[in-house]
């Protein structure tokens, strides 16, 4: 699934995100999304998003 459109992303599922610290390096982080920080429909670089122990990052890979 697409982690650019903001429908695909639901609280409570398993997504890959990368952090804005390891943009340069493309270091993904894996959680459960606790917030969506995104409010538009959809976002080139990925919907932002805040997984549960406060990690915010743009969703890459949902899985």
């Amino acid at each position: 699934m697409d982690g650019t459109v903001r429908n695909n992303i639901k609280i409570g599922i398993k997504v890959q995100v990368v952090q804005k610290q390891d943009q340069r390096t493309g270091k993904l982080t894996e959680g459960v999304v606790m917030r969506i920080l995104t409010n538009s429909s959809n976002h080139p670089r990925g919907i932002k998003v805040m997984l549960e122990g406060g990690i915010v990052g743009r969703v890459q890979k949902i899985i």
